[in-house]
């Protein structure tokens, strides 16, 4: 039987963050200014928001993702200088990774020693099993921000898009509430089945979080105002 595991986690993980958000802060803006303004201003101010916050969001994807690749090649260029420099505290480093399986004294001496004539091999090992650090993907951070921008929009066209078809603001939070809800709830579900997480705790958690954050807004404009 062929073993499943689930391969695309960082992707996932920025399309998590994207909708999430998208989905979360355009409808907190256009329940606030469901408030004081009509549809044409909530229209205007959403899609600014929703034009800089997926600007913003990607931005720090982007850093975020070229960040992780500039650590990972900092330490392996020190691993390498540490190979040939520090050989033997290596070769001891190497053998105290395999004492932790259980291989006996002998057995850890002669392979670290056969490890060591292979020094992109070793270093391989050692960023992964001294430092707990994977290779990351040349083109993560391009890959990162584009997943994190798009999923932005789309989570953010979804509570807009109420008022585009109605006249009245009052209207259009209304339906942009039931609209929003229900994705919210559906993106709890698929984000909670990719992740592993109960579908009901991680779609309830999801769906309080929007409802929260645009409750908030409308209450506070309206206090204001």
């Amino acid at each position: 039987m062929e073993e499943k595991h689930f391969q695309s986690s960082e992707k996932v993980r920025d399309f998590v963050i994207g909708m999430s958000d998208g989905l979360t802060v355009p409808f907190a803006l256009a329940a606030g200014l469901s408030a004081i303004a009509n549809t044409g201003v909530i229209i205007t101010a959403g899609l600014a928001e929703i034009a800089a916050g997926s600007i913003a969001m990607g931005l720090g994807g982007y850093l975020a993702g070229r960040t992780e690749i500039e650590h990972y090649e900092a330490e392996e260029k020190r691993e390498y200088e540490e190979i040939e420099k520090l050989h033997e505290v290596e070769i001891r480093e190497t053998k105290e990774i395999f004492a932790q399986y259980g291989l006996s004294e002998q057995m850890q001496e002669t392979v670290a020693r056969e490890m060591a004539k292979h020094p992109k091999q070793w270093v391989d090992f050692m960023m992964r099993f001294e430092l707990g650090l994977e290779r990351p993907d040349k083109n993560r951070a391009q890959e990162s921000a584009f997943i994190i921008a798009v999923s932005y929009i789309i989570g953010g066209l979804i509570p807009l898009s109420a008022y585009f078809f109605t006249s009245s603001s009052f209207d259009g939070l209304k339906y942009s509430c039931g609209i929003t809800v229900i994705c919210l709830i559906g993106f709890g579900l698929v984000k909670s089945k990719l992740t592993g997480q109960p579908l009901l705790k991680g779609a309830l958690r999801v769906t309080v979080i929007g409802v929260l954050a645009a409750t908030a807004a409308f209450g506070l404009a309206k206090l204001i105002a």
